[in-house]
């Protein structure tokens, strides 16, 4: 994968994971958090798309690297309310 692609990547990752975030009404940090979260999300919503047998609904291909934008989506929102939720009866 090249730098560009990266990046590219990095950013629709960033931007996906804000989106979750927003949908969880938790956030956790600032733009690189939100890209962490973006891929830990695309990780999730994948696997549970799978084992539900979903199709995949929207993705991009960078640098031949498919990323899923719907699921990542759902899965950030799932893990941060998760993680929201977990934090929040800790304090």
């Amino acid at each position: 994968m090249s730098l560009l692609g990266f990046l590219v990547l990095l950013l629709i990752a960033a931007i996906c994971g804000g989106i979750g975030q927003s949908i969880s009404g938790y956030s956790f940090g600032g733009c690189l958090i939100s890209a962490g979260v973006g891929f830990i999300g695309a990780i999730i919503g994948t696997w549970i798309a799978n084992e539900l047998g979903l199709p995949e609904l929207w993705t991009v291909e960078i640098d031949g690297s498919p990323f899923p934008i719907i699921w990542s989506i759902l899965g950030a929102a799932l893990f941060t309310g998760v993680l929201g939720a977990v934090m929040k009866r800790r304090k």
